[in-house]
């Protein structure tokens, strides 16, 4: 193998695939990258066996071949070199990687490329397409409400439906519940339900980066894996196997309080009130006052701690219904309101022990409800 290509491209490409590399594992393999000379690209590939992230650089190859070698290792030194030439060679029948660049080398120790585990190949199934910008929103809005602890593994992944053009996605970690709808490209020929893992979600975020090209998503016919293909990239994960529960059923149909209030505001009162419920077991109150004709109607967002102290912050709001209390815990509350970039938001409410539900002002493809704490008023 023998090729050349830009310091800056080779250590864009290493961080692209870097999150696949497995943190630790049984198969010392899989904590290397496949580095592979491909006509005029270079291939890097990492799995940790759940999820497989490939993609292809510009290089100017000379003589194909294939590596692996330690991805923390390659990383460093790559992510140390100056932007400059690096030219990569493997002498044949060698397992030593050599890397040039200037006056800098390096000679790394690698394991035969035909070990690393194959990358699965996934052309058959449901296919369709989706404009980046589109699923970054999906994504976003969200993957932050699946569970992080395994004791029910389908939820910490999203459940992901794919019908006719329409694509929906769903988190809820048992506290709260996130639902986002959103327009296929292409539609589906048939309607398909899986979840998918949240970190391979996630993983995907970063890797749209600013990309503006559609992103096109194929579920193997076992539904087993699916495939995000990227313009320079594939993402490749398992599914997980299970049934989501019935999340419609928990978001409110009706309401006895609204209040519409400006997301900024409501953000940074909610951020104020955190200071103080770190130590009162995240636990914020929220009391909505109807206005009258003469004085908006207002959300008072309050904190108490204690033994250091309470804090109260009030924002004007548009009140629709009778005056209502509610607590929340105030981590769920920042996390939502910091993901949306609408102005204004409503939060409906029924009754104190009843679930909240916010809903961003002029679109409709988004609800998101969280749970109440109980405390006494």
């Amino acid at each position: 193998m023998k090729l050349s290509c830009l310091q800056e491209n080779l250590n864009r490409g290493l961080s692209v695939v870097g999150r696949a590399v497995a943190t630790r594992s049984t198969l010392p393999i899989t904590q290397n990258i496949l580095i592979a000379a491909e006509q005029s690209r270079l291939k890097l590939a990492a799995t940790n066996l759940e999820m497989a992230t490939t993609c292809w650089i510009g290089a100017k190859v000379e003589q194909e071949g294939a590596i692996t070698v330690p991805a923390r290792l390659l990383t460093d030194f790559v992510n140390s070199l100056p932007n400059d030439l690096i030219e990569i060679s493997l002498p044949a029948n060698s397992r030593i990687l050599e890397l040039k660049c200037g006056h800098f080398q390096a000679r790394i120790n690698g394991i035969d490329a035909a070990d690393f585990p194959p990358i699965p190949q996934i052309n058959d199934g449901v296919t369709t397409t989706i404009e980046a910008e589109s699923l970054r929103e999906g994504i976003t809005h969200v993957a932050f409400a699946a569970a992080t602890e395994e004791s029910r593994p389908v939820l910490t992944g999203i459940n992901t439906e794919f019908d006719g053009d329409q694509l929906s996605l769903v988190a809820a970690d048992g506290f709260r519940l996130a639902v986002h709808t959103t327009t296929l490209s292409t539609p589906v020929n048939k309607k398909t339900t899986v979840i998918i893992p949240a970190r391979t979600l996630n993983e995907l975020n970063r890797l749209l980066g600013e990309q503006e090209e559609p992103v096109e998503i194929t579920v193997n016919e076992k539904k087993s894996q699916l495939l995000f293909r990227l313009k320079d990239a594939e993402l490749i994960s398992q599914l997980i196997q299970g049934s989501f529960p019935n999340y419609s059923q928990v978001i409110p149909q009706n309401y006895t309080t609204r209040a519409v209030v400006d997301i900024n505001e409501f953000l940074r009162v909610t951020k104020m009130s955190s200071v103080f419920a770190r130590d009162a077991s995240g636990i914020v109150r929220l009391v909505i006052t109807p206005g009258s004709e003469l004085t908006p109607g207002k959300v008072t967002v309050s904190a108490q701690a204690e033994e250091i102290g309470d804090n109260v912050g009030e924002i004007d709001a548009l009140v629709d219904g009778e005056e209502a209390k509610i607590a929340f815990n105030v981590k769920y509350l920042a996390d939502v309101l910091s993901v949306l970039h609408q102005t204004q938001v409503a939060l409906e409410v029924t009754t104190p022990s009843s679930p909240g539900t916010i809903r961003p002002i002029g679109v409709d493809n988004y609800v998101h409800v969280v749970m109440p704490m109980f405390v006494q008023w």
